[in-house]
Formats: C-alpha cells, structure tokens, sequence
C-alpha cells in the first residue's frame, strides 16, 4: 500500500498573472505561494478483481480505467497505461472549493503515487508539478494557471515565475521567513465552496481588456515589491500590499467578491489587520488577514467570533511518500 500527501497551498501574492492569458502576453507572471499543514492524500493499493476502484466524495468501480468519471483520475492513470487492478482512495483534511488549490493537490499527490507504484523513484517534485500542469491545463483544458500545482508540489514559502516560452522558476524563501510570515497570519472559513473555474476563465477573458490587463500588470508589480520586502524582513510593508492587490484583484472578474465576504473583510481591518484577501478564484472559502503583533490577532478574532479559524503552520517538503509496505 503506498500512501502519500500533498499540501495545499495559499497564494498570497500575484494570483491571476499565473493565468497564460497574462503571462503569454507579458512574458512573465509571478506569485508568491506558501504551502501548508492541511493535506491531501492518495492511498495507492492493488486490487484484487481485475478492474479499477477509486474512492473519493463519490466511489467508483469500473472495468478499466477510461470509463472512470473523475477526470483526473481517468487521466493520471492513462499516463501511466494503468488500465485495471488497482484501487485508490483520496482523504482531504480540507474540502474542496474552498481555494487552497485541492485539485491540484489531488493531481500532485496521485501522479506521485502511481510513480511510486511503477518503482519509478528518481522524478523530481518540479517534476511532478510539471506533469500535473500538463494534465490539467492542456489535456482538460481548464481554464486555470500553473500556481497550484507548483504550490502543491514544491514545499514551504516561494516565488514563482511564469515564461511565455514555457519555463517555471522557482525561488524559495528562508524558512525563518516563512516562520515570521506566517506568525503574522490569520485564517478564518467563510463558507460557500465554489467551482473556481467560471471566474478563472472569465478573469482569462478578461485579459483583452486593456483596462483589466492593466490590473494584473499591478499585480505583478505588487508581488514583486513583496517579495523583495520579505527578503528584507520588511514585514509592515506586507499587510498593506496585501490590502492593495486584493482591493485590486476584487476587479479583475464579477464574482471575486461579494457583499458578505466585502463585509466580513471590513470587519477584520476595523478590528486592526493590516491587510488580507480571499483565498483562490474567488467566491468563498478562506479569507486570510495579516496582523502585525498578537494584540491585533486577537482582536481580529475577536471581532469574527462565528467563524471557523484554521490553524496554520508551514508545510516544508511539497508532495511526499509517506509510506510504501
């Protein structure tokens, strides 16, 4: 039985120049991403009838492989010409659509266990997330960007660059800078799990709009004035630029936000945050504040007492085995 997990990740700068309709045209997108301790794993085993069983929110059990409905499934397991005999499991420690990338942790996780179950151990994590890229994006044409699953793949706090020739850069971040960051972070459930794909395409749409064009173009700067104020411990600088690119994210699509999530937000920066932003596409699920000390955490909490607070530490390894017996 091979098990693996995979962490999730929160995007907390760029999101949206990840998209090719952005990076294409710019030649560059960048986000700043971090990984963390809520997982998804993919428990990989043989099975005893000649057919294949996958066990997710639904359960399927079918003759081969491509008659599977999950597409992700249906498609990791044609990479690896896996027709029947196996059976698979996924458990989530959070659900899905709530925007911490769980299909993309879903797709690193699987394609690291069928590696695993084929005895094909020298791949890379860079690797994988690039396999993941290829399947999601170009095989399902989803109308998604490659943070997710280089989130997912590739462990703790990092800035990653997006090419229009294809090449993903990734730079990680000291751990004591993540520490720090996160220290800094709040996470609170809102609710209201969404699809992120309809915002996703019409935020790709939305990049012939010389207007909206303009906003990522911001965002990237944002992301890249951030990143060189975490390299320089300039911790006061990020909650305010946090503030400033989810103000401006709010406009790239209808459907970022809404009246309950603006006011929810509200909340949060009159208690004392510094700045925040929903989690993903948009719609629902997390909304992350920045604070600056203990005192302004705590009256964050305070001022949010029906919300669910998510603890969060920092994930270090990216997707992994965890066993394999």
């Amino acid at each position: 039985m091979i098990v693996v997990r995979a962490p999730f990740r929160v995007s907390l700068f760029g999101g949206g120049t990840d998209l090719p309709a952005f990076y294409e045209k710019n030649r560059r997108g960048s986000v700043i991403s971090l990984s963390i301790d809520k997982y998804m794993y993919i428990i990989v085993h043989p099975y005893f009838h000649e057919k294949i069983r996958i066990k997710y929110s639904k359960t399927e059990d079918v003759e081969s492989a491509e008659l599977l409905k999950h597409p992700i499934a249906r498609e990791c397991l044609s990479e690896f010409s896996i027709a029947k005999g196996v059976e698979i499991a996924s458990i989530a420690d959070i659900p899905s659509g709530t925007g911490l990338g769980s299909s993309s942790a879903f797709t690193v996780a699987m394609l690291k266990a069928l590696y695993e179950f084929k005895n094909i151990k020298d791949i890379s994590n860079e690797s994988i997330a690039k396999h993941a890229c290829d399947i999601e994006i170009f095989k399902l044409n989803q109308p998604m960007g490659k943070q997710d699953q280089y989130g997912s793949a590739i462990g703790g706090l990092k800035r990653i660059d997006f090419y229009a020739d294809g090449v993903v850069d990734i730079k990680k971040f000291d751990q004591t800078i993540g520490k720090n960051l996160v220290n800094k972070l709040l996470m609170f459930y809102v609710g209201s799990p969404r699809s992120a794909n309809d915002i996703l395409q019409i935020q790709s749409n939305n990049m012939t709009s010389i207007e909206k064009y303009g906003f990522a173009k911001k965002l990237l700067e944002i992301s890249d004035g951030a990143y060189e104020d975490l390299l320089s411990d300039n911790y006061s600088k990020i909650g305010d630029s946090l503030d400033q690119s989810w103000r401006l994210k709010k406009k790239m699509a209808a459907g970022i936000s809404n009246s309950y999530i603006d006011e929810i937000y509200e909340l949060g920066m009159d208690a004392g945050a510094r700045g925040g932003k929903l989690l993903g596409a948009g719609g629902g699920g997390f909304i992350l504040f920045y604070c600056d000390d203990d005192g302004s955490k705590k009256a964050v909490r305070d001022a949010l007492p029906s919300l669910r607070e998510l603890s969060l530490n920092m994930d270090h390894d990216g997707v992994r085995v965890l066993s394999n017996a």
